[in-house]
């Protein structure tokens, strides 16, 4: 008996003193260790996701790269950086608590009988309790905290990872579905931008965007990975990243040619109307009075019309001034042309109207024809007849008239060599010449209203054009094009000192008419002039036709 308890008694003290330390121990880890690295863990997390202080230096962060002037959005990967600095800080922050202040600090103290904050007691009783009571629950305690507050902040990171997997997610489907928002939106309205500058001439799908800061060029200004709604530029400036949000009213430039695009581009569909005729056939002068006479039908209220740009307002003043100065315009020069630009509306529908100028000597031959790259983009074209140019015509003329013909300066190549030259490069460039409008303008009608020698021109001019002798270039153009429509224009007439209005809006029914073709619902205004023929559509076989139905007829 008194050796089992002389056994018991030791055993019993061990169990005590191992129950005891397991009650120090969960104190210690209930009480104190487990919220103390949680905070330690949660803080150091929280610190690590990025600098406070501003303009403070951060190693992590993306630097601006030279193709694209602005940062990276924070979603697209300083959000993963962060989380990862986060998720390491806290497991580092909880392992430095637990050696430096825990082990090394105060386990250390007790088990020495001094104090946690290192103080030796004068009591070799105390002393022996920190000892023997408090260390070895502190030692097991505070391990065991740091233990189950790591699992804690674990799942706890797990969990941000989680949502931040889910946002990363939600901004990355954000951007195919803005841009197919934007690019459907101008696929509905027929929006197709083309640059307007001599020798490019490029689509531009998206344009460069000047920063209005710092004058950078933003090549990626659309929702992508450095912004869904906004971008910031090296700068520091926030740009829009859709038109919706203002993109439109920042400076547009051409990607390939880096010159400045209009206002108007990428807002409305855009009609190329090229001008074509030899030279000395009257083209600058016809396109004079065409856009003077849109700007009488806009001051009768039946159109809005606005210069694009203020370059394109200048070009055309210079025009009228010189005009008003001597009477004549002088021949075309410099290379392909640059497009004269003007915004086009009537009641909702706006059109943005690019009329080319070129030289005459662009269409005398087959290889400069094939130079002209704007004609691959060509809406409807405006072929200029200068019937005086024509052998068969001037064959026809008698002395006087034929004195009269010369001083109206014919051009050197007549209308069907004209016509020839282009109509086989035409299709070569855009594919589909079968579906584009042509508009005629015999030009220089105040002249051939006086040879005696000739039939004045009437309503049909294509009638009168066969009877000159160019039944031919009518033929051709009713059978090689959609549709055909015919007007005989005196651009002396419409411009220069005292022009006559009607006149005016005589010559801006061709314009009109194609205008009409592309949906704008100027037709109505084609038929007062007198000249013009409607719309002839050409019968296809095995009702091709079909896809047309429905359309708006600008007849």
């Amino acid at each position: 008996m008194r050796a089992g308890a002389a056994e018991g008694g030791p055993q019993s003290a061990l169990l005590l003193l191992l129950g005891w330390t397991g009650v120090v121990a969960a104190a210690v880890c209930g009480l104190r260790t487990l919220w103390e690295f949680l905070g330690r863990g949660l803080s150091a997390a929280w610190r690590r996701t990025g600098p406070w202080q501003a303009g403070h230096a951060d190693w992590r962060l993306a630097k601006v790269g030279g193709g694209e002037p602005a940062h990276l959005a924070y979603w697209w990967r300083q959000s993963w950086v962060d989380a990862g600095s986060a998720a390491a800080a806290a497991p580092l922050a909880v392992w430095s608590a637990l050696r430096d202040r825990w082990l090394r600090g105060t386990v250390r103290n007790l088990f020495h009988g001094c104090r946690p904050s290192g103080r030796r007691p004068t009591a070799p009783l105390y002393r022996l309790l920190l000892v023997v009571l408090v260390a070895p629950g502190t030692a097991v305690g505070a391990p065991a905290g740091a233990v189950l507050a790591a699992l804690l902040l674990g799942l706890v990171l797990a969990l941000f990872a989680l949502l931040l997997a889910v946002v990363w997610l939600g901004w990355a489907a954000a951007v195919p579905v803005l841009r197919a928002l934007e690019r459907g939106w101008l696929l509905l309205r027929g929006v197709r931008v083309r640059c307007p500058h001599p020798g490019c001439y490029a689509p531009v799908p998206l344009a460069l965007h000047r920063c209005p800061n710092c004058r950078e060029n933003h090549a990626e200004l659309r929702p992508g990975r450095y912004g869904v709604l906004w971008h910031v530029c090296r700068c520091g400036h926030r740009l829009p990243a859709s038109r919706p949000l203002g993109r439109g009213r920042l400076t547009a430039l051409c990607p390939r040619c880096e010159q400045f695009l209009p206002r108007a581009a990428g807002t409305m569909p855009v009609v190329h109307t090229p001008l074509v005729g030899g030279t000395s056939s009257g083209k600058t002068m016809l396109m004079a009075a065409m856009v003077e006479g849109l700007h009488s039908w806009a001051r009768q209220g039946e159109l809005r019309v606005e210069y694009a740009t203020v370059d394109d307002q200048r070009a055309q003043t210079g025009l009228n001034q010189e005009l008003n100065r001597t009477g004549w315009a002088h021949a075309t020069t410099g290379g392909q042309p640059r497009a004269l630009m003007l915004t086009v509306a009537r009641g909702r529908r706006r059109r943005l109207l690019y009329l080319y100028d070129p030289m005459g000597e662009s269409v005398s031959d087959a290889e400069r024809v094939r130079a002209q790259g704007y004609l691959a983009h060509t809406d409807g074209v405006v072929l200029v007849a200068d019937a005086l140019a024509d052998p068969r015509v001037r064959g026809r003329l008698g002395p006087a008239d034929a004195e009269r013909a010369e001083r109206a300066r014919p051009s050197a190549q007549g209308p069907w060599e004209t016509y020839q030259r282009l109509t086989g490069e035409l299709a070569a460039l855009t594919g589909r010449r079968s579906r584009l409008c042509v508009a005629t303008v015999v030009t220089k009608r105040d002249v051939l209203d006086r040879l005696a020698s000739l039939p004045v021109p009437g309503a049909r001019v294509e009638d009168w054009l066969t009877d000159v002798g160019l039944g031919p270039l009518v033929r051709a153009l009713g059978h090689d094009f959609r549709a055909a429509r015919y007007w005989a224009v005196s651009a002396h007439a419409a411009t220069g000192t005292g022009p006559l209005e009607s006149e005016q809006r005589r010559a801006a029914e061709p314009v009109l008419w194609l205008l009409a073709a592309s949906g704008l619902r100027t037709g109505p205004l084609t038929g007062s002039g007198g000249g013009g023929r409607p719309v002839r559509q050409r019968r296809r076989p095995d009702g091709a036709s079909k896809g047309h139905e429905g359309r708006y007829s600008p007849a």
